[in-house]
C-alpha cells in the first residue's frame, strides 16, 4: 500500500477513494439501519443509502481512462437516478452541486476542491425545505468548511492530509449531532445519515492516506459498536404513511414552483436535482397526489412509495423471526395484510401514459372506474428490479430470513424478477422466494398461511415445507362476465367473444396446479349465472378434508354475498370463508363483474407448532 502524494487529485485516485467509502457504507448498513430514527424512525437508513451510493460504483469502477470533470457528472445522474430515502437523495444533491462546480477539470486541487464541496454543502442544504441541524447536512458542512479552511490557512498542501484533518472534523461533527437533535440524545445515538457521510469520507481518506481501499464485503454486519438504548418507534413516528419519492425530467423545471406545490402535501420534503431532472422524496398519506404535481413538470419515473407504519412495526416485532412480502398479484384483505404485517411489492399499471403503483398510488375503485371509461386499455408489468431489491435488502436487514410468495411464473416474470433481486441482495437476512404457481386469493391464501406461520413463531424451514405442500391444492376458478376487457387487452381473439356472445356462454377461467392461467369451460345461458357457478365449483371440491374459501369480486359485492351464501350451503366441508375485492391482476382482464373462488385445505398454523423451533 502506497499514500497518495501530492497537491492534487486526479479522476482515478478520488474513483478510488469514493469506491472505498461506497464499500465501508455498504459494510455499516445494518449499524445505521438500527440507529435510524430521524426524521421518522424507520430503520432503513442504512438501507437507502447502501443502493444509492451502489449506483455509483458502475460508473467509478470503469476500465477506461476517466475525466474527472466526465465523471463527477456521471456520478451525480447515478445517485440522483437511484437515491433512496432522505439521506440518499441529499448525498445525491450534494454530489450535484460538486459535479456543477467542477465543470470540465481534468483534476482537483486543494483550492478547486474545496470549492466543489461547498457548493455541495449548499446545494444539500437547499434541496430541503426545512434543513435541521444534527443531520447529513450539518456533516457535510464540517466536511467542506474544513476543506475550504485546510486550502487557505494551511502550509501543507498535500491533499491526504487536508482530507485526514477534515476526516477528524467530520468525526466530531458527528459526535456533536445528539446536541442538536433530541430524539438523537434520548435514543442514545448519533444522526444515521450523518454517520453514512462520515464512513464515506472515511474511506476517502484511508485511500488517500495509504493507498486501502476497503473491499466490497460480502454481507453488511454488526460490528462491536455498543447497541444504542432501547427506543420506541412510537416516540418518532411519521403522521404521514407513505415515503414517497419519484423522478422528473423536463427541459426547464421551475423547481421554486415545483416544491411550492409539493410543500402543502407533507413533510419530510426533499427536492434534488438541476433544472433538467428532479427527484423528490416527501412524507405523504396519498402518493399518487405527489404524481399528479409532478406529471405537471415533466415526465415521471421511478415513482416509489413505502409503507413506513408497516416498515416500523416490522422492525419492533421480536416475535417473528422472518418476514412475509408478496406482490400486488396477491389479493389480501386489508384485515390479514395488517393483523399479519405482510408486506407487498406493487406491480405497474399502465394506462396509456400514465402509470400507477398497484393499490398504492391507485385504489382497486378507482381502478375499476378509470378501467369503464379509459379509452386505453391498461397493461400491467411486473414490480420494477429496484422496488424488489429495496424491500428485500430492508426486510433481510431485520429478518434472519425474508419468505417471498410471488405471482405464478407460468403467467408472469415476477417470480424470475424476485428472484434476480434476491440474488443481489448483501443484507444478512436469507431471502427465499417461492412460486405460488396461483394468482389473486390463491396466491393471496398462500402468503396469509406463511404470514400465520410467522407470528405463531414456526421456523422458515418448517414454513416452507408447508406452504410448497399446499401449492399443488390451492385452485383458483373466475367467472367473466363481459369478455371485452379481456379482448381489449389481447388476451383473447374477437372472434372468441363473437361466438360466447352468439352462443350466450359464459367462459370460466382456472389457474391449473402447474400455474397455468386458462379456459376451463362454459357456463350455457346468462340466467342465475352467480348460482350455477357456485355449483360448478362445489363440483370440483369434493369432501374429502376441510377448506378454506376466498371470494373475490370486481366492484359486484352482490354477486358476491349470492355466491357465498351458495358454497356455504353446499359445500359441507367449508371450514372459513372470506370475501375480498379482487385487484387487478385478474380484474384488468376480466373487467367489472368478474367472481373469483379460491379453494384451499383448510390448515393454519396452529396445526404445525407442536414443534416450534
Amino acid at each position: 500500500m502506497t499514500k497518495i502524494e501530492g497537491k492534487h487529485i486526479d479522476a482515478d485516485v478520488l474513483a478510488n477513494g469514493l469506491i472505498s467509502g461506497i464499500h465501508r457504507v455498504i459494510g455499516r448498513q445494518e449499524l445505521l439501519n438500527r440507529i435510524n430514527v430521524f426524521p421518522v424512525a424507520d430503520s432503513d437508513t442504512g438501507t437507502n443509502l447502501s443502493l444509492s451510493l451502489s449506483a455509483a460504483l458502475p460508473v467509478l469502477q470503469g476500465d477506461q481512462e476517466k475525466h474527472l470533470g466526465t465523471m463527477l457528472a456521471a456520478i451525480a445522474d447515478a445517485l440522483l437516478d437511484s437515491a433512496r430515502g432522505n439521506s440518499g437523495a441529499i448525498i445525491a444533491q450534494f454530489f450535484q452541486g460538486v459535479s456543477d462546480s467542477a465543470g470540465e477539470i481534468t483534476r482537483f486541487t486543494i483550492y478547486t476542491f474545496g470549492k466543489a464541496v461547498n457548493l455541495g454543502s449548499e446545494y444539500a442544504h437547499d434541496a430541503l425545505s426545512n434543513p435541521r441541524e444534527g443531520t447529513v447536512l450539518s456533516v457535510i458542512a464540517a466536511f467542506a468548511e474544513s476543506i475550504t479552511h485546510g486550502a487557505t490557512t494551511s502550509s501543507d498542501s498535500d491533499f491526504a492530509a487536508i482530507i485526514r484533518r477534515a476526516r477528524i472534523r467530520v468525526d466530531e461533527a458527528l459526535a456533536d449531532t445528539p446536541k442538536q437533535l433530541d430524539v438523537l440524545r434520548k435514543a442514545g445515538v448519533v444522526d444515521a445519515g450523518a454517520m453514512g457521510f462520515a464512513e464515506l469520507v472515511s474511506g476517502l481518506s484511508d485511500y488517500l492516506s495509504d493507498g486501502h481501499m476497503t473491499p466490497m464485503p460480502e454481507t453488511a454486519l454488526l460490528d462491536d459498536i455498543e447497541p444504542p438504548v432501547e427506543f420506541s418507534a412510537a416516540d418518532n413516528t411519521s403522521k404521514y404513511r407513505f415515503c414517497t419519492e419519484c423522478l422528473v425530467t423536463a427541459a426547464d423545471i421551475d423547481r421554486r414552483k415545483l416544491r411550492q406545490a409539493l410543500t402543502e402535501l407533507g413533510d419530510s420534503m426533499v427536492l434534488a436535482g438541476s433544472k433538467r431532472k428532479a427527484k423528490i422524496h416527501i412524507h405523504v398519506d396519498d402518493p399518487e397526489a405527489v404524481f399528479v404535481v409532478a406529471r405537471q413538470y415533466g415526465a415521471l419515473s421511478g415513482e416509489k412509495a413505502d409503507d413506513m407504519h408497516r416498515q416500523q412495526r416490522s422492525t419492533h416485532d421480536s416475535t417473528r423471526t422472518f418476514a412475509v412480502i408478496t406482490d400486488s398479484g396477491a389479493d389480501i384483505c386489508d384485515e390479514d395484510m395488517e393483523r399479519l404485517d405482510i408486506h407487498m411489492v406493487p406491480c405497474r399499471i399502465q394506462f396509456g401514459d400514465r402509470g400507477y403503483l398497484d393499490k398504492v398510488s391507485i385504489t382497486i375503485e378507482e381502478f375499476y372506474s378509470e378501467l369503464e371509461k379509459n379509452p386505453h386499455h391498461p397493461t400491467s408489468s411486473q414490480p420494477a428490479p429496484g422496488d424488489f431489491r429495496r424491500q428485500f435488502q430492508f426486510l433481510a436487514s431485520h429478518f434472519s430470513d425474508v419468505l417471498a410468495i410471488s405471482l405464478t411464473s407460468r403467467a408472469s416474470g415476477t417470480f424470475e424478477g424476485a428472484q434476480s433481486a434476491a440474488k443481489r441482495s448483501n443484507a444478512p437476512g436469507r431471502i427465499h422466494v417461492v412460486d405460488s404457481l396461483n394468482a389473486s386469493m390463491g396466491q393471496g391464501q398462500l402468503a396469509i398461511l406463511a404470514a400465520e406461520c410467522a407470528a405463531a413463531g414456526i421456523s422458515i424451514e418448517k414454513t416452507l415445507r408447508i406452504v410448497k405442500e399446499q401449492i399443488p391444492k390451492t385452485r383458483t376458478f373466475a367467472l367473466l362476465e363481459d369478455l371485452s376487457y379481456a379482448v381489449r387487452g389481447g388476451r383473447l381473439p374477437h372472434w372468441v367473444k363473437l361466438i360466447a356472445d352468439l352462443l350466450r356462454v359464459t367462459p370460466l377461467i382456472c389457474v391449473s396446479p402447474g400455474g397455468r392461467i386458462s379456459l376451463c369451460g362454459f357456463l350455457l345461458g346468462r340466467r342465475n349465472r352467480t348460482r350455477r357457478f357456485a355449483r360448478f365449483v362445489t363440483a370440483r371440491i369434493g369432501a374429502r378434508e376441510p377448506v378454506e374459501i376466498g371470494i373475490g369480486h370486481a366492484i359486484c359485492p352482490d354477486h358476491a354475498e349470492i355466491l357465498a351464501t351458495e358454497l356455504q350451503q353446499n359445500v359441507a366441508t367449508l371450514d372459513k370463508l372470506k370475501i375480498c375485492e379482487l385487484g387487478t391482476g385478474i380484474g384488468v382482464h376480466g373487467g367489472p363483474g368478474t367472481l373469483l373462488v379460491s379453494i384451499r385445505p383448510a390448515v393454519s398454523a396452529k396445526d404445525f407448532t407442536s414443534d416450534v423451533n
